[in-house]
């Protein structure tokens, strides 16, 4: 079994990435359980498209800016003391949204203004997160790190869905959000025994270190247009799922069809994550992520036509395959760039490539206002092919990512080594 885990899971093997991951387990679970809750509350206190575009957008702007000013001090301080304050300033506020949804006194105002609040600190706490783990193990098993990392999202995603949605039809929402609390609680604990030297940079100023982290982007083909290919895929594509209510109601279901829509739409992810993991040292990576980038926007774009036609296993299917697709993008772009930059720029670098998710409930604002205006099918078809036009101009019309190579990826590792 050891060298089993050795030989396909080697981050694992590293004690304090080990406790890392298992303790994200508890915080993005509880992530989980809360963007369900926020969605069907809101739904069922408006029921509006326009209005679960709002939440999208409370969501998102904020952490959207602070990403920024996150990714410069992720790189100024101690990463491991950034997401212990974080986290608990989450599960407070995550405990205040339960008790006042417990008391029945909730209002649209308030969920959104707590949900803001949250973003602000998830902006703070999301580059540290996605910059702490190099430090947890060699830099051989750092491709091996973000498939396991997103492992993390994509099984609480197929898991914990069907359960919030079981949870809101014979409980109520405020019981999600002091789920959520107890998980970002359980990160603190975990993050606080974690003891390691993470080197900080602070000679420079906070601007001055938020514009290096800017110009190596403009500089990096590479970067460029892989973040133009992830933003536009979260903001006109996956955010489909930030307004997922309304086609579980289109298709004639209550809030476990909803649960069945998310959780099968995990099941895919996880999938695809493995199977991305497989792709690393593949000699055509970048033909594997623009292909893959595609066939997500298509299979989102005929999701949104067969669930206004109230076709349910249909619409499982497309859903399945969207989420198959956009796992396998997400984690081998993700780990080109991880491998692809200097680490002194990690914080910054890879804290604007996380600007990515805060673009899908910010695109779900985009998808809510063409819903409410011409209908679900013509908005997620407006999306899809915005993000196909984007996918073939900063995609297939450059030479590098179409001939990028697993080896080519081994290699810009080397040489982030040696800068």
């Amino acid at each position: 079994m050891k060298s089993l885990i050795e030989q396909h899971l080697p981050a694992l093997t590293y004690p304090l990435y080990l406790r890392y991951w298992l303790a994200s387990f508890a915080s993005v679970g509880a992530t989980q359980l809360v963007t369900l809750g926020q969605g069907w509350l809101v739904f069922e206190l408006t029921g509006s498209a326009w209005n679960l575009g709002l939440l999208g957008a409370a969501v998102a702007l904020p952490n959207i800016f602070v990403t920024l000013v996150g990714g410069v001090i992720a790189d100024r301080f101690n990463k491991r003391v950034i997401m212990m304050t974080t986290s608990v300033l989450t599960a407070l506020m995550l405990a205040l949204l339960a008790y006042l949804d417990w008391r029945e006194s909730i209002t649209l105002l308030q969920v959104l203004t707590i949900a803001a609040i949250v973003s602000l600190i998830t902006g703070i706490e999301w580059p540290a997160r996605v910059a702490i783990y190099p430090h947890l193990v060699d830099r051989d098993h750092v491709m091996n790190a973000v498939a396991l990392n997103a492992v993390i999202w994509q099984a609480t995603r197929m898991a914990l869905p069907a359960l919030g949605g079981i949870v809101i039809a014979f409980g109520d929402t405020w019981m999600l959000f002091a789920a959520g609390a107890l998980g970002f609680f359980i990160m603190y604990l975990v993050m606080s025994g974690i003891r390691i030297h993470m080197p900080v940079a602070n000679a420079q100023s906070p601007f001055g270190q938020l514009m290096e982290g800017l110009r190596f982007i403009r500089d990096s083909r590479l970067f460029t247009a892989l973040l133009a290919i992830t933003f536009a895929g979260m903001f006109f594509t996956s955010s489909f799922s930030q307004i997922m209510p309304i086609f579980a109601d289109a298709i004639g279901g209550d809030e476990r069809v909803y649960g069945y829509l998310l959780t099968t739409g995990g099941l895919a992810a996880v999938i695809g994550t493995a199977i991305a993991s497989r792709y690393q040292h593949h000699p055509q990576l970048g033909q594997v992520m623009l292909a893959t980038a595609i066939l997500t926007a298509v299979s989102v774009l005929l999701f949104g036509w067969v669930s206004i036609a109230a076709l349910l296993v249909p619409a499982l299917v497309m859903t399945f395959l969207a989420q198959l697709f956009a796992s396998i993008f997400t984690v081998t772009s993700m780990g080109v760039m991880q491998l692809s930059v200097p680490d002194e720029l990690r914080g910054r670098v890879m804290g604007i490539h996380a600007i990515g998710y805060s673009l899908v409930p910010m695109g779900g604002l985009f998808l809510g206002g063409l819903t409410e205006w011409a209908g679900a099918g013509f908005a997620l078809s407006v999306g899809c092919l915005i993000h196909i036009v984007i996918i073939v101009f900063a995609g297939y019309r450059q030479h590098l990512i179409r001939n990028w190579s697993g080896a080519l990826a081994s290699e810009s590792a080397t040489a982030a080594d040696s800068r």
